[in-house]
């Protein structure tokens, strides 16, 4: 199994001045739930590199035994430190891909046209994909063959509106998740704020919050 996982490269809070990123759980959790189960995964990110962490997501209370296990992993930090860039990934070494929040993406990886052809090519191959929190941004743009947007008739989930509001960004991120997979024709579904919640369509994996991470990397790894 090759797997790609996809982080963003965007480490501005809006106009804040304060620094986003990834959530480092929804990376760590799902990267061991891939690589305990024997998966090839890669790493890429648009700029190349080391990806920005969100420090939110390194808070005391935001540790989990996945990134306690991660703090512990030379290895897997070297990797992390050195993710491809994503313009030169091709779909087809891939079986799946799968995408951790954070808020970032929503600057770039929604924006991101190589992210975008990458999701068109492995929707129209029926391929898995994967997105949690504020990852599923990524299918702002993406379409599939019938030129539908690609969450349109779909179950989706992610960072619902009341958590945003319970992290006081409604007023700062460039568009509300929830919102944006609505207006594109998704069955947007969700469970209590803060709780796991996935929702599998076909291929289409999605997690709401931090705390969906590790069940959604599993429910990827059933598909495959």
């Amino acid at each position: 199994m090759k797997i790609l996982m996809v982080l963003t490269s965007h480490d501005k809070l809006g106009d804040t001045g304060k620094k986003t990123g990834f959530w480092l759980e929804e990376f760590a959790a799902p990267y061991y739930v891939f690589a305990d189960a024997g998966a090839k995964i890669t790493l890429a990110s648009p700029k190349g590199g080391q990806p920005p962490l969100d420090p939110s997501s390194d808070a005391e209370d935001a540790q989990t035994e996945s990134t306690k296990r991660f703090k512990a992993d030379e290895e897997t930090q070297k990797l992390l430190a050195n993710t491809s860039v994503l313009s030169t990934i091709k779909a087809d070494d891939f079986d799946a891909i799968f995408y951790p929040g954070g808020h970032g993406p929503l600057w770039d990886l929604a924006e991101d046209a190589d992210s975008i052809a990458l999701l068109e090519t492995f929707a129209a191959t029926d391929r898995p994909i994967g997105a949690v929190c504020h990852a599923p941004a990524v299918f702002k743009h993406p379409k599939d063959k019938e030129g539908n947007k690609l969450v349109t008739d779909k179950r989706v989930t992610g960072f619902t509106n009341t958590e945003e509001e319970g992290v006081g960004l409604t007023d700062v991120v460039p568009f509300l998740v929830e919102d944006m997979l609505i207006a594109n024709g998704g069955d947007y579904a969700k469970g209590d704020d803060w709780a796991s919640f996935v929702v599998v369509d076909g291929k289409l994996v999605t997690g709401q919050n931090p705390a969906s991470s590790e069940a959604a990397a599993s429910k990827l790894l059933e598909l495959l």
